[in-house]
């Protein structure tokens, strides 16, 4: 509790005493009592309480997070600077003091029923430069000025919010968004629409006496008729995404086929490759064979009839002629054998 506070109590308890007191005197004198003193204490008690109102219509207490603008009955209507905190005096009964707040406020516009100052559906409806409709939600968060105080008062007279923030908030959101397609406001040029209202709000209300600390850009609502052709579209580009996808998929598997055979291809030609060389080594030998069986029949004659006796001899019966007859006579029956 302040002191101005406290001294208006005190005035106010003086006044009831007095009452009381005319009110007891008066009891008294219908039942034919004197009350000698009744007169000096009721005007004591007037006194004291004329001078508790007095003071404490002087004096007047401002809160740290407040300002005071005087109204007075001097000339200008108004005191050129407005009271600081803490316990102030102004002329009792002359003038009063209008207190306003310098801490941050916050108006915000929604198209939720509950959200805003504004109850029931409050948000912006604007046109992008293509011509669709938009519902924009949005909050600004500012404060008074506090060098400006007098300055605003005297201009909008408290009413700030109704004939300064709401007005010029909501042209300047559907001037901003007049300057994009509608692609732009919800995608890529969001944050530059959003820079775009900040600026031109932070010069506005500036020139009323307030302080913009933040924009905040909220939300942003289309159409049905819109955001139903959207749906489609996205489900349009999930839909050619997952074509594309398959159609790769189906180029790796081509692409891995073609390498398995060029594989089996290379490996078929290789093997064939081999198949030749050892063909290539093996008539080599064959020749190197027959090179040696040539040299040894050149060097004795003789040798190539005794291979053949040899490949016959296992299961026959020959018969044997002198050494000296060139031929080699049938075989006889089995069993009647000529040896020489």
């Amino acid at each position: 509790m302040n002191v101005a506070t406290l001294l208006s109590a005190l005035a106010t308890m003086a006044w009831v005493a007095a009452l009381v007191v005319i009110g007891l005197a008066i009891v008294r004198a219908a039942r034919g009592q004197q009350f000698k003193a009744a007169g000096a204490i009721v005007i004591g008690i007037i006194v004291l309480a004329l001078v508790l109102s007095t003071v404490s219509a002087g004096l007047i207490f401002i809160q740290p997070t407040d300002r005071g603008v005087v109204i007075t009955v001097a000339e200008g209507g108004v005191r050129s600077e407005a009271l600081q905190p803490g316990l102030n005096w102004v002329i009792p009964f002359l003038e009063n003091v209008v207190t306003y707040p310098i801490s941050r406020q916050t108006y915000t516009m929604s198209i939720a029923p509950e959200e805003g100052l504004i109850r029931g559906d409050d948000s912006v409806e604007a046109r992008t430069s293509d011509g669709q409709v938009v519902r924009v939600d949005a909050s600004v968060i500012f404060s008074i000025d506090p060098s400006q105080t007098v300055e605003q008062h005297i201009k909008w007279n408290g009413l700030y919010i109704d004939n300064l923030i709401r007005p010029v908030s909501r042209g300047l959101i559907r001037d901003a968004v007049s300057q994009f397609a509608i692609e732009e406001v919800y995608s890529t040029e969001r944050f530059a629409l959003s820079e775009l209202i900040r600026i031109a709000m932070d010069k506005s209300l500036g020139e009323g006496g307030l302080i913009l600390h933040e924009f905040v850009l909220r939300n942003i609502a289309f159409s049905e008729e819109y955001a139903d052709s959207v749906e489609q579209k996205q489900i349009a580009e999930q839909l050619a995404q997952q074509a594309a996808f398959v159609v790769e998929q189906r180029e790796q598997e081509a692409e891995q086929a073609r390498k398995v055979a060029q594989g089996q291809a290379d490996a078929a030609v290789i093997e064939a490759e081999g198949r030749a060389l050892a063909r290539v080594i093996e008539a080599e030998a064959e020749k190197e064979a027959l090179d040696l069986i040539a040299s040894a029949l050149r060097g004795n004659p003789d040798l190539l009839t005794f291979e053949y006796i040899q490949k016959l001899s296992p299961g026959i019966q020959v018969m044997l002629i002198p050494s000296d007859n060139p031929f080699l006579l049938p075989l006889p029956e089995l069993g009647s054998g000529i040896t020489p």
